[in-house]
């Protein structure tokens, strides 16, 4: 391609300024810092300049070429090389952080590439660009002087902050001052811009300056060995407690810190094993708790009069079997594990609302807690492996499974994206257990997602792809990310259920059982040969079973000769050589008026 830099500043009337100084001269390189710099100087500004080089080539990319840049891209491998020769030049082995060279310059290659991808998948509609090419010619200027607009705002704030560390006496709040008029001025030019944002990617300018800020302090986090005096919502020093390893340990998150509550007012909470001594930490399986769901007065008052505990996670306990348990004959026994517990009954999509009844109030805040959660786990893991050295963190090389089960496999399906675009762990695989999100063709999960997808406030926290009340809909679901799947081979659905589920037909509001069996099979043969979409579904026709992966009799079973248990292990060891297992069974006999599939199976 041309020069990307200038070919977007010249695309963009009102963003020209903003990026005035932010481009190269062309020739693909940055000034290099004195040879007498240290490496703990030029590491951060190195990073900077390379984070402001992608933003600005990731952006032609799509408002130019309508698509993401090419692995190949001489500007960003020009960027990342650049980075490169800075820390090598710079840096010996142990000298930052105990981290070998090599190791850093995995590290910060990878803080550029994901900080900047971060930033263009939420402007543009993910990795896949879906949103772009159906803005329209003032859709497509918005998005264009949002992206360019937040890429000045975090280059500048990462300038405050470096200066402020590397001075002799850091000023704390005028630190914080700065970083808030900063983002101020963003907001303010992205709304003038940009008045309908979030009706083009589910997102406010506010919210959405404000998720960049969050990844100006990951990236202050990963570039610095310490950020006092500094309160950095991110990386290490954000660590208030950290368990011992080969035990479950409770976490309480406060609610102040994380934005986390639970449905009757007490702080949410979370447990979590890290992997024993001597296994890798950066093994990681996430499991969310199911429970059902309440939606309106009536049935929210029976549930928080005869199961309280619903609303409270501080008394549930970890799950001790099948996928997640710690028996050494299951393969993830020694992972790391994390159990969030539900205590919203909003299948963890709520984002952050007090929903009012008659008389009582329910906070919605799911998907707030499973993202705290998660954010806990990921600065417990990378303050225990920087301190090993070696490596340190990498979220690039971390392998997780990401799943929930009922109610959890519905807050996978709302939450996955999030894991793989924002948290930027992109060797996670999602297991929706039991939570299908079945729709009837009537009043069912797609109206209820219509009705509460706004009212939850779910929309900023949906995928800027998919985030209208369709997005519910387990289908539509799979339609929409799977574009965005398989950028690396982990990337996948691991979609599980047993076809006869009295619980999750009637949670789907199903009547009739045939019509569920038939909407299980369709659902199956709609979308399972999508990219990045696998199913796993038992046969038993004679009993309910709601959620299979945590019961041994399943886990330890068979379809189509694969057991459970290695079906998951090959979909992390390797993952592209999964393949679909469902089977016939005896539906058609034990169920009148249910249909077989209507596509052929795996044999």
């Amino acid at each position: 391609m041309t020069n990307a830099c200038s070919r977007y500043a010249v695309t963009l009337t009102i963003a020209a300024a903003l990026l005035a100084g932010g481009c190269s001269d062309g020739s693909g390189g940055l000034n290099a810092p004195p040879a007498t710099v240290s490496c703990a100087a030029t590491v951060p500004a190195a990073l900077q300049m390379c984070i402001g080089e992608l933003n600005a080539t990731t952006g032609a990319c799509y408002v130019d070429d309508n698509a993401a840049c090419d692995d190949q891209d001489a500007d960003i491998i020009g960027a990342l090389n650049t980075l490169q020769s800075e820390i090598e030049n710079s840096c010996v082995d142990g000298e930052w952080l105990s981290l070998s060279v090599d190791g850093m310059l995995g590290r910060f290659q990878n803080a550029c590439q994901s900080q900047s991808d971060s930033i263009a998948w939420r402007t543009f509609g993910g990795p896949q660009g879906a949103v772009w090419p159906n803005a329209g010619s003032e859709g497509q200027d918005c998005l264009a002087v949002a992206h360019s607009t937040v890429s000045q705002f975090v280059d500048e704030s990462l300038d405050l902050i470096n200066d402020c560390l590397a001075a002799d006496n850091c000023d704390a709040a005028l630190v914080d001052s700065d970083r808030e008029a900063a983002a101020n001025a963003a907001v303010t030019t992205i709304s003038t811009a940009c008045p309908a944002l979030d009706e083009l990617i589910a997102v406010d300018p506010a919210t959405y300056v404000a998720r960049a800020a969050d990844q100006v302090d990951c990236t202050v986090a990963t570039a610095h060995e310490s950020v006092e005096p500094l309160a950095i919502a991110c990386g290490p020093s954000n660590v208030d407690t950290m368990p011992v390893r080969g035990e479950w340990t409770q976490l309480v998150l406060d609610g102040e810190k994380w934005g986390s509550i639970c449905g009757d007012g007490t702080d949410y909470a979370i447990h979590i094993r890290l992997a024993p001594e001597g296994e890798p930490l950066d093994r990681v399986l996430i499991a969310m708790e199911g429970g059902g769901v309440c939606l309106f007065e009536d049935d929210c008052r029976s549930r928080l009069a005869s199961s309280p505990g619903l609303f409270n996670a501080q008394d549930d306990l970890p799950i001790g079997s099948g996928l997640v348990s710690d028996d050494p004959i299951n393969p993830f026994a020694d992972w790391t594990k994390v159990f969030l517990p539900y205590c919203n009954q909003d299948v963890f999509i709520g984002g952050g609302v007090v929903e009012t009844f008659s008389d009582f109030e329910v906070p919605r805040y799911g998907s707030i807690n499973l993202r705290a959660g998660v954010r806990v786990t990921r600065d417990i893991l990378w303050k225990m492996m920087d301190e090993a050295g070696g490596t340190g963190f990498r979220p690039d090389e971390l392998i997780a499974l990401f799943g929930g089960f009922s109610a959890g496999g519905y807050g996978t399906l709302y939450n996955y994206h999030w894991m793989l675009d924002d948290l930027q762990w992109p060797r996670t695989a999602a297991f929706p257990d039991a939570g299908g999100a079945l729709d009837n063709g009537g009043i069912g999960v797609r109206t209820l997602g219509h009705l509460k997808i706004p009212l939850w406030n779910a929309t900023p926290y949906l995928p800027p792809y998919c985030f209208s009340g369709d997005c519910a809909v387990g289908p539509d679901n799979y339609m929409a990310i799977s574009p965005r799947l398989k950028q690396v081979p982990e990337q996948q659905y691991l979609i599980l259920s047993n076809q006869k589920d009295l619980v999750q037909q009637e949670t789907a509001f199903f009547t009739d059982e045939a019509q569920w069996i038939d909407a299980v099979r369709q659902g199956y043969c709609d979308t399972h040969e999508l990219p990045g979409i696998q199913y796993y579904l038992t046969s038993d026709s004679l009993n309910s079973v709601h959620v299979v992966s945590i019961r041994d009799e399943f886990y330890y079973g068979a379809v189509v000769g694969e057991r459970m248990v290695d079906w998951f292990w090959r979909a992390v060891t390797d993952p592209d050589s999964i393949e679909d297992r469902a089977e016939e069974g005896n539906f058609t006999t034990d169920i009148p008026g249910s249909h077989p599939f209507p596509c052929a199976l795996p044999q």
